[in-house]
């Protein structure tokens, strides 16, 4: 007898909650807030056999009798369970040095945000803590085990790193981030416990951030890649790694050649829409003179953090206040922003699951000069809304979809959606003015030239300046922007690649539905469409799309 799909989807969903503890517990599951995220290689075995095991089992579920909903939960098992092994395949943390979204960087932003509802889970907190110095000691070891393998970091993420922990660790203790908790709810002597954490912290964790630190700076170091040679191109497995990371990332199998190709021709085409946009707002159609504005006038940027924030808050709630006229469902939970100093230029945490805390997007004001006036609402649609907080809002909140339908992880889709909600807030008339447009466009031009330096410095052999150039050249990022930027890709490979090939898909979608339907396309019903199943690979989206748009041709007039 064949097994309910459904069950073993809840049976997989229970297993990511122990693979990913601390994502479990930031979603508002506090089962395993005991632990933290296991980097060691028997760990890494051990996930890689399981998600085998989940898919295999998938695969033995006939599909012929399954509803469409079951259909796509098993799709999504396999899809699920398998490219993640392939990434797990590809041992990243032999050179896992991040500092963009490493534990030294993440962990700041991290710690307020995991709840603690009452006294058990304040408990586990303090075994959590000595869980991250057991990460820190960890991955020092795949680290070695990289070195013996002739597969290293880029020199320039270990300094940063170094950097990171230094500033950290000279920090007194009475300061240390992960001090900074939620409140303790239902905790009878709070400063007890804040004193057992302190210990933890400075017994453990410390020891452990430094042991990791002069692991990295004095061992690893010497035998990094360099600047020119930043890009998995340069290990000798490099192009088997970035085409796992091509298919994680974009759920498509493309070559980096094709995805090299379609950046160029997505700059090209943002090149005619500066001109036009261009001449309207700042009297000039020449690009380069365009971006050089954009990106040196000082009465273009903003100089306050506060106001960043401000003015995020105030797109936030135009956006919010717009989608009923766009969207059929709705998200019941709240979107907020906060200032961060840490991580990428901004970023979002999706809600809570037991309601506890909503969904927030963070931007970062290290540099707020950095910030151009007109890039404030175009990223506050793309993390707030119509884009991160609708889209993963919904799904968090959908009946009768599996858990971890849900709360997947799928950049393609995700990031895709995103980018498509830049767009689409010029379809709902929110940009205040035609600046407020142009920075529409910026964002365009990051992410299309992401496919180029991504895939430039991965496959091509890129050199770190080269992708640093290239983007200065064709974007009116500030340098303060583009430096970080091209780091991330640097030390994520594929991920940048994510936003625009799933927008471009998205947007082919709508339009092959607008032109199979013609007059009977409904744009609520194709963002239903699209949000009201949970995230999903590309291609089993495109599936419920065409699917939809049958239904739609076939329903009676």
């Amino acid at each position: 007898m064949a097994e309910d799909v459904n069950a073993l989807a809840q049976e997989y969903f229970e297993f990511l909650l122990t693979a990913w503890p601390t994502w479990g517990h930031l979603m508002g599951n506090y089962e395993q807030a005991d632990r933290f995220d296991d980097v060691s290689r028997a760990g890494e075995e051990e996930e890689r056999r399981r998600r085998l095991e989940f898919a295999a089992r998938a695969e033995s579920i006939p599909p012929e009798a399954l509803s469409a909903q079951n259909t796509i939960t098993r799709d999504m098992l396999i899809f699920d369970g398998r490219r993640n092994a392939e990434v797990l395949d590809a041992r990243l943390e032999e050179f896992g040095v991040d500092p963009i979204f490493g534990r030294q960087a993440a962990l700041p932003v991290l710690m307020p945000k995991l709840m603690i509802p009452n006294p058990d889970v304040a408990e586990a907190m303090i075994s959590k803590v000595h869980g991250m110095a057991k990460n820190f000691r960890d991955m020092v070891d795949r680290l070695a085990e990289g070195v013996e393998r002739k597969r290293t970091p880029a020199a320039f993420a270990i300094d940063d790193t170094v950097e990171q922990i230094d500033r950290w660790l000279a920090k007194p203790i009475a300061e240390d981030p992960l001090l900074q908790t939620a409140d303790p709810m239902g905790v009878v002597d709070a400063d007890a416990w804040r004193a057992r954490l302190r210990e933890a912290i400075e017994t453990d964790v410390r020891p452990a951030m430094a042991a990791y630190r002069d692991a990295i700076r004095d061992r690893i170091r010497p035998h990094a890649r360099d600047d020119d040679h930043v890009g998995l191109t340069w290990l000798a497995d490099g192009a088997d790694v970035y085409d796992r990371m091509i298919r994680y990332h974009t759920t498509l199998k493309l070559t980096p050649d094709q995805i090299h190709e379609i950046g160029l021709q997505q700059i090209e085409k943002l090149a005619g829409e500066y001109r036009e946009l261009g001449q309207v707002v700042l009297g000039t159609s020449d690009v380069p003179e365009i971006f050089r504005r954009l990106r040196d006038d000082p009465a273009l940027h903003h100089t306050d953090g506060a106001d960043i924030v401000s003015a995020s808050k105030t797109a936030l709630a135009k956006a919010t206040a717009a989608t009923a006229g766009w969207f059929g469902i709705r998200p019941k939970a709240p979107c907020d922003v906060e200032e961060t100093k840490t991580g990428a230029i901004a970023f979002y945490f999706p809600p809570a699951r037991d309601g506890s805390r909503g969904g927030i997007f963070f931007m970062n004001t290290a540099d707020p000069s950095g910030w151009g006036r007109y890039q404030i609402e175009a990223t506050s649609y793309h993390e707030g809304v119509p884009g991160h907080h609708l889209q993963l809002a919904i799904s968090t909140e959908l009946d009768g979809v599996p858990e971890f339908r849900k709360r997947a992880f799928i950049a393609a889709y995700g990031e895709g959606w995103g980018l498509y909600s830049e767009r689409l807030a010029d379809e709902m008339g929110l940009y205040s003015t035609p600046l407020d447009r142009i920075g529409m466009l910026e964002a365009d031009s990051m992410r299309a030239c992401r496919l180029v330096v991504d895939t430039g410095m991965h496959a091509l052999g890129w050199s770190r300046q080269k992708a640093i150039d290239y983007m200065t050249g064709n974007s009116p990022m500030a340098v303060s922007q583009v430096v970080p930027e091209i780091d991330r890709y640097a030390v994520t490979p594929g991920q940048a690649l994510a936003y625009m090939i799933g927008r471009l898909e998205i947007q082919r979608m709508r339009a092959d539905a607008e032109m199979s339907l013609g007059s009977a396309f409904d744009i609520k019903g194709f963002h239903d469409t699209v949000l009201g199943s949970g995230l999903m690979p590309l291609p089993v989206l495109d599936r419920v799309v065409r699917e939809w748009v049958d239904s739609r041709s076939t329903a009676p007039a």
